[in-house]
């Protein structure tokens, strides 16, 4: 029994490593919706998810969920010194970036307990493809790539230059 713990709790922390590609994508995603006054960009927040039944959406978490990028138009409410390590309050956009180490599955099946949770909008992104998909619902979606100028959001009213996200190098680019 104690090696399954062990087992599980270590197949849980290699699925969720990113890369180097991975966390660029995040900072860049943060970054460019953070310049945005209209919203509070939130990485890796923790978000307390007891009251559904994670199982059903093939989940091994029992109570939790960290979107890699949370976006709130308000945001949770804590006051310094004070803070919280899960809050309740969902997000309005839950972004979820392919790592390698995910399937794309993995991460559907996370975007399926977000819509469940009530979340406004998802976005699945693969850098590996540099595409980004922006979920209205879950099966009411647009894939965006470098064919496109910007990444349009329409229930959270986002325009993002795509090619910011993606960019090779930061050096050189300003």
């Amino acid at each position: 029994m104690l090696e399954e713990i062990k087992n599980e709790l270590f197949d849980d922390k290699v699925s969720n490593m990113g890369s180097v590609i991975h966390s660029r994508t995040q900072g860049r995603l943060t970054v460019l919706i953070g310049c945005d006054e209209r919203f509070e960009v939130m990485p890796e927040l923790s978000l307390n998810v007891t009251q559904i039944d994670l199982n059903q959406f093939g989940l091994k978490s029992k109570d939790e969920l960290k979107p890699d990028v949370c976006v709130y138009t308000t945001p949770p409410e804590v006051e310094t010194p004070d803070d919280m390590l899960k809050t309740t309050q969902m997000p309005d956009l839950a972004i979820e970036i392919l790592s390698p180490s995910q399937t794309i599955s993995e991460l559907i099946n996370k975007l399926k307990a977000y819509f469940a949770l009530n979340i406004k909008s998802c976005w699945l992104v693969i850098p590996s493809l540099t595409i980004i998909t922006v979920y209205s619902q879950l099966r009411e979606y647009k894939t965006f790539d470098l064919n496109d100028t910007e990444l349009v959001d329409e229930v959270m009213d986002i325009h993002l230059p795509i090619q910011k996200v993606f960019k090779k190098s930061v050096m050189g680019n300003r």
